[in-house]
């Protein structure tokens, strides 16, 4: 995977982030998705290296990435936090300026880098989720149901840690699998990769601080910036039509009431479920590369 690519560890500050860097053109940062890694990007980044210079990273707590333990406050998974590493990461690059793409738990970091840091973010694309705010306060039998997760990292260490460490790649294949996807979906190597990061206990432990951090810190930053932080920059917003979002929330209108211009919000479902850009990636790149914006 990643042929051509470079790989880099990379000392942000605080904790030091894996990524890897290929092709040539304007920047786009492209963020993954629990369970995942920087490696779910695999069947799109090569094509659009063509194109523009594609970084994947993995999150903090996630991949090759520092997985500091959580606190008692959760603040080290916040949002906020796993934003700034990836404006310090680019940075390193020499990228001050960039596009941004991000699925499941990247697409929370990058709406909250889109509000922290919007100068910074030329253009957006949300790959199947809502806001959390608006997620959770929806929340009733269908979505916990099928979001179940949500609710069970999130209790008080050790007990989803220990739960999971003891059938930790049954549990992974059950959430790869899930969401109008199969497992059948990924390529040997990806889920390799996969399977390997979930049998390091650092790593359990960070997913469930990063969904820790969610249901507690990154609510009260939402709320504090709720009358008042918009996201500036052309949204596009992706969903699975084999996935749960669509059927609980109207997904468009979720993003153009946080955008500062609702007309510049626009989006589609793709023939898929929640694993957009390994269920279907020639229709991910297809939308990537009509929205995000290459050198003539």
């Amino acid at each position: 995977m990643f042929e051509g690519f470079a790989r880099h560890d990379v000392d942000v500050g605080d904790v030091r982030i894996h990524a890897v860097i290929g092709g040539s053109g304007p920047p786009l940062l492209l963020l993954h998705g629990f369970p995942q890694t920087h490696a779910m990007w695999h069947g799109v980044a090569s094509p659009l290296a063509e194109r523009f210079t594609v970084v994947g990273a993995d999150l903090r707590g996630y991949g090759d990435s520092s997985k500091p333990s959580g606190g008692p406050d959760h603040s080290v998974y916040a949002k906020r936090a796993m934003a700034w590493d990836m404006v310090r990461l680019m940075a390193h690059f020499g990228f001050d300026r960039f596009q941004l793409a991000g699925h499941d738990r990247g697409g929370r970091v990058a709406h909250r880098l889109a509000l922290d840091h919007g100068e910074r973010v030329e253009r957006l694309c949300l790959l199947d989720i809502v806001p959390t705010a608006t997620l959770f306060a929806a929340t009733n039998k269908a979505l916990a149901t099928g979001y179940y997760h949500w609710f069970f990292l999130i209790q008080p260490q050790p007990l989803p840690e220990t739960l999971i460490e003891r059938s930790a790649i049954a549990y992974l294949h059950a959430k790869l699998a899930g969401w109008g996807t199969g497992l059948d979906a990924y390529s040997p190597a990806a889920l390799a990769e996969y399977e390997r990061c979930i049998q390091d206990p650092a790593t359990i432990h960070a997913m469930c601080e990063d969904y820790r951090a969610a249901a507690s810190i990154d609510l009260v930053h939402d709320a504090a910036d709720a009358a008042t932080a918009r996201i500036i920059c052309p949204l596009l917003v992706l969903w699975g039509d084999k996935g749960l979002m669509h059927r609980h929330f109207d997904v468009l209108e979720t993003w153009r009431v946080k955008h500062a211009d609702p007309s510049s919000v626009t989006g589609q479902a793709l023939p898929c479920g929640h694993f957009m850009p390994e269920e279907n990636p020639a229709a991910v790149l297809a939308a990537f590369k009509a929205f995000f914006v290459a050198h003539p």
